[in-house]
C-alpha cells in the first residue's frame, strides 16, 4: 500500500511544516515546545508525523512494521536535514527500547490492527516517563459493527459487539482498509484496559466526520449517524504511585 501510495504514506508538506505542532495537535494536548523532548511515534511511518515532530526540534524515534513506510520517514528527514531514527517492529513488543525513555508517545490509527490492546498498553506504558504523555486515535467499536446499508440508506450493525477474531468482510467498507486485517476493541479495551495498565485518561474527543451537504453517498453522510474514530490523551502515572499486589503476614484464625 505504501508503495502503491496510499493515502497514508503522504509526507508532511511544506505547508504542514510551517507549523507542526498546529498541525499535530488542534487540542493543546502538546506542549508549547517540544524542543530536545524525547518522542516515540508509533506504528505511524510514512513520513509524517515524525517529521512533524523532528521539525519542530524533538528527537524523534518512529516504529512501524513496514519498511516501506519507514523509508519514507528517512528519505523525507534527510530532504529536510532533521533527524529521525526508524526500527521496524510491531506496536505491541517494543523490547528493543529502554524503560522510561520517552516524554511523548504519538499514535495514529493503528491499534485496530492488532487483536489484543493490553501488551501494546502495556509496553507504552513502560517506555513513557512517570507523567509522559500518549496521544492516540482508534476506530470506534460501532463503526467497525456496520455491514451495510438498507434500501433506506439506513446503517445495518451486522457484527456483534462480542465479535472475536478478525473481522468479517463487510458490503459497508467505510473506514476500512482493503487488503488488511482488522479486529473490534469494545470501549472497554480502548479506555478500560488504558487505564489498567497505569495511565489515567486526561481527554476524550470525537473527531467531527459529519458533513450535512454530502450525498447519502458519501462518508460525510455516514459521519451524521457514526463517529468513527475516538481521540485520547493520557498521562503516565508516576512509578511511586503503581498499585502493587497487597501482602499480609497475618494470619487469620476462627
Amino acid at each position: 500500500m505504501a508503495d502503491a501510495g496510499s493515502l497514508f504514506a503522504r509526507t508532511a508538506s511544506d505547508e504542514d511544516c510551517r507549523t507542526p505542532l498546529k498541525v499535530l495537535d488542534g487540542r493543546g494536548w502538546l506542549p508549547d515546545s517540544v524542543k530536545d523532548l524525547d518522542v516515540l511515534c508509533l506504528a505511524s511511518g510514512g513520513g509524517w508525523q515524525s517529521i512533524l515532530y523532528a521539525v519542530a526540534g524533538a528527537n524523534v524515534t518512529v516504529i512501524d512494521i513496514s519498511d516501506s513506510m519507514l523509508h519514507l520517514d528517512l528519505q523525507e528527514a534527510q530532504r529536510r536535514g532533521v533527524k529521525v531514527k526508524a526500527i521496524q517492529g510491531s506496536m505491541d513488543d517494543l523490547r528493543m527500547l529502554s524503560d522510561a525513555s520517552f516524554d511523548i508517545v504519538h499514535q495514529p490509527v493503528s491499534s485496530c490492527y492488532i487483536p489484543d490492546l493490553c501488551p501494546m498498553y502495556a509496553e507504552i506504558a513502560r517506555v513513557l516517563r512517570d507523567n509522559g504523555t500518549y496521544i492516540s486515535q482508534h476506530k470506534q467499536p460501532v463503526s467497525l459493527q456496520i455491514s451495510h446499508r438498507n434500501e433506506r440508506h439506513q446503517f445495518v450493525i451486522g457484527v456483534e459487539y462480542y465479535h472475536k477474531g478478525p473481522l468479517p468482510q463487510q458490503i459497508d467498507t467505510s473506514y476500512r482498509e482493503a487488503g488488511t486485517t482488522e479486529y473490534l476493541h469494545r470501549l472497554e479495551d480502548l479506555i478500560g484496559g488504558l487505564c489498567r495498565s497505569n495511565m489515567v485518561l486526561e481527554d476524550l474527543r470525537e473527531p467531527l466526520r459529519a458533513d450535512y451537504k454530502a450525498n447519502v453517498t458519501r462518508y460525510g453522510y455516514r459521519g451524521r449517524f457514526i463517529p468513527p474514530y475516538v481521540r485520547m490523551k493520557a498521562r503516565r502515572l508516576p512509578r511511586s504511585s503503581e498499585q502493587k499486589p497487597a501482602t499480609s503476614s497475618a494470619i487469620w484464625t476462627p
